[in-house]
């Protein structure tokens, strides 16, 4: 019983739904909702289009300072944030030992000169006896080598002072430019190693231009040749709403790059007097422009078909107009064209009215077309596919080789009517 009552409820279901087909909506949507139009009228527009790249933001000079020799940091007076000017300290190394060993070499040089002047005195009078022959010659080239030891010592002496002088030059390192601290990984007290270790040195500070930014893009290789060296790009910053600056494109990598699955070239774009609020690490789109009009014929690109005529072999571009109440085709010539709108160059002018869908004739010819081209034709008409043209396994009346005859398989149907796949033609 319950099931004679379901049949009954949805039989009554579908006879409603097919009387009240008519009242319903057209257009397909919900009652009340906006239908979609299906004409436009060309217009007077501006028209360009750009390629968008999304890239980081980075400084233009950025700067690892390392000490060039060993010692434990006794002066740090920046901090991250802060703006230092050309040639202010940054930090400065414990120089106690240097000093310490500055002093003994001054005192060295000192006896060094008290020996070489000896030294030298020995030597003189050992030239006087020789030439009165009152001492051997052994004696006499014992003394000259005494004095020549006196002055190598104090050559010697004084390399080192030099060394230690230039050490302790060392001691305090100043910003190269005026610059921004971006990182400080040590504090006071810390030791620290030079720059001339194998290690590279221990990083005290990382310093920064950031009056002058960059921004290292991932250019799709479809759009790099659109790209040229000192290029003007429109930037975006993700992070600070409203703020549009203007970059020139610096460098394109010659080689390409593979980053997130996607072929293309690393593009260098360089921002000069950065506005303070754009930050080392954020995200930035760029715009880069390919092609403009100002003031031109435009239409919707939905309203623009092509198609390849078969006599000449060449593709045209057309748009059907409203004349009336029929659609006319014409023919037109397509400029430049972003995503919403295509420039006419010929065949239209403003104020006209053009149809976004094609005619109700094209559309039933074009469905005739794909109908003809799937597999088993129908009603004679040769496929475009397998066993369409007729000229396949199968015969008109019916029968086939090797199967039999009739049925759903390939070869099947009587007379011109094709199979439900693989069917023979007239």
């Amino acid at each position: 019983m319950k099931t004679i009552i379901a049949i009954v409820v949805v039989a009554g279901i579908a006879v409603a739904a097919y009387f009240l087909r008519d009242k319903l909506p057209k257009n397909g949507s919900a009652a009340g909702s906006p239908s979609r139009p299906t004409t436009a009228v060309v217009i007077q527009t501006n028209i360009s289009f750009a390629v968008n790249a999304a890239g980081e933001i980075g400084p233009a000079e950025q700067v690892s300072v390392r000490p060039e020799i060993n010692g434990k940091i006794e002066q740090l007076p920046v901090d991250i944030g802060d703006r230092v000017k050309k040639n202010d300290l940054l930090f400065k190394l414990d120089d106690k030992e240097l000093q310490q060993e500055r002093a003994s070499n001054v005192t060295g040089i000192e006896r060094a000169k008290l020996e070489l002047a000896k030294a030298e005195r020995d030597f003189k009078r050992s030239e006087q006896l020789l030439a009165e022959l009152l001492i051997s010659q052994e004696l006499f080239d014992d003394t000259k080598t005494t004095f020549e030891l006196a002055k190598n010592s104090l050559e010697r002496a004084q390399r080192d002072l030099l060394i230690i002088e230039e050490r302790l030059t060392k001691t305090e390192v100043r910003a190269p430019f005026d610059c921004t601290i971006l990182t400080r990984p040590v504090s006071i007290g810390q030791a620290v190693s030079g720059s001339g270790g194998f290690n590279s040195g221990t990083e005290v500070l990382t310093i920064a231009d950031l009056n002058d930014m960059v921004i290292n893009a991932h250019v799709n290789q479809a759009d790099v040749p659109r790209l040229s060296d000192n290029q003007k790009v429109e930037v975006t910053v993700e992070a600070v709403v409203g703020l549009k600056v203007t970059g020139i494109v610096e460098r394109i990598a010659p080689q390409a790059t593979i980053k997130n699955n996607i072929k293309g070239f690393a593009a260098r774009i360089v921002l000069k007097n950065v506005d303070p609020r754009v930050r080392p690490g954020m995200t930035a789109n760029i715009k880069i422009p390919v092609s403009s009009a100002d003031n031109v014929t435009a239409v919707p690109l939905a309203a623009v078909y092509t198609e390849k005529n078969p006599d000449s072999g060449q593709y045209e571009r057309f748009v059907y107009v409203q004349k009336g109440g029929a659609l006319e085709k014409r023919l037109v010539k397509v400029g430049v064209a972003d995503f919403f709108f295509a420039e006419v160059q010929e065949g239209l002018s403003a104020g006209e009215v053009v149809s976004l869908k094609l005619p109700k004739e094209e559309r039933e010819k074009k469905a005739k077309q794909l109908m003809g081209q799937r597999p088993g034709g129908g009603e004679g008409q040769a496929g475009a596919r397998p066993g369409g043209s007729g000229m396949r396994p199968g015969r008109g009346d019916g029968s086939s080789p090797g199967r039999q005859p009739g049925g759903g398989r390939p070869g099947g149907g009587q007379g011109g009517q094709g199979g439900q796949r693989k069917g023979a033609g007239t």
